[in-house]
């Protein structure tokens, strides 16, 4: 059987990719030519077949998609970018979905597709957490990875194209244990449900061939072993890098508009058996990766939580705040938080550049005493 993998090198493409090579699935790739991506191909030489190209790109997709029997699409403009460039993850996420689509149904032999959405389609879940996959679709506001995700949902089942799409919970490898700015947008009282990366992998592998999936939906997370709130996950992992619990404010993170919660898995466990790995499982993988250097973070750690938390929208906005409101009624404080946190971005953004003008103004100043002084001298 003929695979084609697209967005093979990302988090969950090298997981599927190294079950894919468990087969004797005849394996094509298709990804982006790029220096990450280059690099990570010659891991895999004369073990796949690879086309480098865009999904944007109709004769790319055209030249990728030829002659196969099963098509695993995960390649997709992820948030924080899709967030920030909203235009760059229509034009993949929903434009290459189409092309796909497009070019399956000129096939003589139509080949399968096995699509990747996210659970972000179902929005913010903090007073309701356990998820069925036949809940409404509701994003939250400015969540525009999850209204892409929606879109190409609505794309596929149109197409006329034997399909399944798995939704995907909050996936976790040790191989991505960075923090980025995207850990505050998530209000510390979120329900979660992980799984594993390999896990999901192992899912998709095993839905090649079970007939059961075609024309349906389903959840991919963990399992119940697998749950926990986001404030209990951070202090877990944050004890575990030798940072101690708590080691970061409350007011770092955001208050709602995310995702996530418990999901209903009963149907794509008991199909594809995947759920191999627990919580505990990660945390004692997290625990050998960083090893050692547990001890040493004590010694950083003021370090480290300044620059995590200047990468928080939130505490720079709650810290901004405290500076700017002063001794007004609670009425006053209300409205002046009000306007502020609608022109937080762009008041910030005039501070820094006040700020910049009264160094400029300083440096100059400085600049004019020292010739002036010059000046004196000389005339004496």
């Amino acid at each position: 059987m003929k695979i084609l993998l697209t967005g093979a090198f990302g988090n969950v493409g090298l997981s599927t990719l190294k079950e894919l090579l468990n087969t004797d699935y005849h394996v094509r790739v298709f990804e982006v030519y790029n220096r990450k991506n280059r690099k990570l191909a010659k891991k895999f030489k004369n073990r796949i077949e690879i086309i480098w190209g865009d999904l944007r790109n109709r004769k790319d997709v055209d030249s990728a998609v030829q002659n196969q029997d099963i098509i695993i699409h995960l390649a997709a403009i992820i948030p924080p970018l899709a967030d920030a460039n909203p235009e760059l993850a229509e034009s993949v996420n929903v434009g290459g979905t189409k092309n796909i689509l497009d070019v399956i149904n000129k096939q003589l032999h139509k080949p399968k597709l096995i699509f990747t959405s996210s659970v972000a389609v179902y929005g913010d879940r903090r007073y309701n957490p356990m998820i069925e996959v036949t809940d409404p679709l509701a994003p939250s506001k400015g969540d525009y990875y999850a209204i892409t995700k929606i879109s190409a949902e609505k794309l596929i089942r149109e197409a006329g194209v034997d399909f399944a799409i798995f939704r995907l919970t909050y996936i976790t490898s040790i191989d991505k244990l960075n923090m980025d700015p995207l850990m505050f947008h998530m209000p510390l009282d979120t329900s979660i449900e992980i799984c594993d990366t390999k896990d999901v992998g192992l899912a998709l592998i095993n839905a090649i061939e079970c007939n059961e999936v075609w024309g349906e939906t389903f959840n991919l997370a963990g399992g119940k072993q697998c749950r926990i709130t986001y404030r209990e996950y951070l202090n877990d992992m944050m004890e575990i890098f030798g940072l101690g619990r708590n080691f970061l404010p409350e007011e770092g993170f955001t208050e709602k508009d995310f995702h996530c919660g418990f999901m209903n898995t009963n149907k794509s466990q008991n199909f594809l058996k995947y759920q191999k790995h627990t919580l505990e499982d990660y945390y004692r993988d997290v625990k050998k990766r960083i090893g050692p250097r547990k001890h040493f973070m004590p010694a950083i750690k003021w370090i480290i939580r300044l620059n995590l938390l200047k990468r928080s929208e939130s505490y720079r906005r709650n810290k901004f705040f405290r500076k700017k409101v002063g001794a007004f009624t609670i009425s006053e404080n209300k409205l002046i938080r009000k306007i502020l946190a609608a022109n937080f971005n762009r008041i910030e953004l005039l501070e820094k550049k006040v700020e910049k003008l009264e160094e400029l103004t300083v440096n100059f100043i400085e600049r004019q005493e020292r010739a002036s002084s010059v000046n004196q001298v000389q005339s004496a």
